[in-house]
């Protein structure tokens, strides 16, 4: 399983869109307060429909708390200042992808401390930055590749049937 954390996200659809990417995936999410709309927020929850049961959330007064929980841990800093691709790293069960708030991204110190761990996700240098629910779902996914999407359904349905089973 992987663990997403998000670092004082501000905008709740995006948030109830990243529940749901984590719901459809068996991914943790985490999120470090202050959050910038209430968990109980109507549009957070529009935003991941009736998928709240199935993903697994946990809230942190700050990202050192978050740490100390998990001190063995590797951690992944999504940012645009990354030199590193998202690609370029061998993802492994158990990683935390990180990713900072929609109006500032995450903190420069804590890019500081982790320079090595700061990962980018590709895109025109015109653009200031990519939406956090695309961002969260395109490293996700990524690190769910490079695992070969373990534990996840593979194959879909047609009229429920099996694509296998139809001829």
């Amino acid at each position: 399983m992987f663990h997403i954390v998000l670092v004082e996200p501000e905008i709740p659809q995006n948030a109830g869109n990243i529940a749901r990417t984590c719901a459809a995936t068996g991914t943790h999410l985490h999120m470090i307060r202050p959050l910038g709309f209430e968990v109980t927020d109507k549009y957070l929850k529009r935003a991941g429909l009736d998928y709240w049961h199935l993903v697994e959330v946990s809230y942190y007064d700050s990202f050192a708390e978050l740490q100390a929980k998990y001190p063995n841990s590797r951690f992944f800093y999504f940012t645009t200042k990354g030199r590193h691709r998202h690609s370029d790293v061998a993802f492994k069960d158990g990683d935390f992808l990180v990713f900072g708030k929609e109006t500032k991204g995450l903190p420069e110190e804590l890019l500081m401390e982790h320079e090595e761990e700061c990962l980018r996700i590709p895109m025109f240098s015109e653009a200031r930055s990519l939406n956090l629910g695309n961002s969260v779902a395109i490293a996700l996914y990524e690190a769910l590749r490079q695992n070969d999407y373990e534990g996840l359904l593979e194959e879909g349905e047609l009229h429920n049937h099996r694509w296998s089973d139809v001829k």
